[in-house]
């Protein structure tokens, strides 16, 4: 069995022409690095849809929550005079 399969993708004539500059820069193949961003790519995001699987099975299972009021007055004091803590679950 191979270590690797391959994958057919396209893209624009832009991107094709970056990746050819940045494979030659590198000194690694296109293959390489396309890989590699596939990689990087369904690895971030498939953290981030099982951790919301996990929390939205918390929720159903009646964990306390933070009002969606709270989170948005936290996240629009990020940066100013007056950040906000951090909002605790049922706060």
């Amino acid at each position: 069995m191979p270590k690797t399969v391959p994958v057919m993708t396209r893209v624009s004539p832009e991107l094709k022409e970056r990746l050819q500059a940045l494979a030659k820069d590198t000194n690694r193949s296109e293959s390489y690095l396309a890989a590699e961003a596939i990689a990087e790519y369904v690895e971030m995001n498939a953290w981030q849809v099982k951790e919301i699987r996990r929390r939205l099975d918390e929720a159903k299972a009646g964990a306390p929550g933070v009002a969606h009021e709270d989170v948005d007055a936290w996240v629009r004091s990020w940066g100013g005079e007056n950040e906000l803590p951090k909002p605790k679950p049922g706060s």
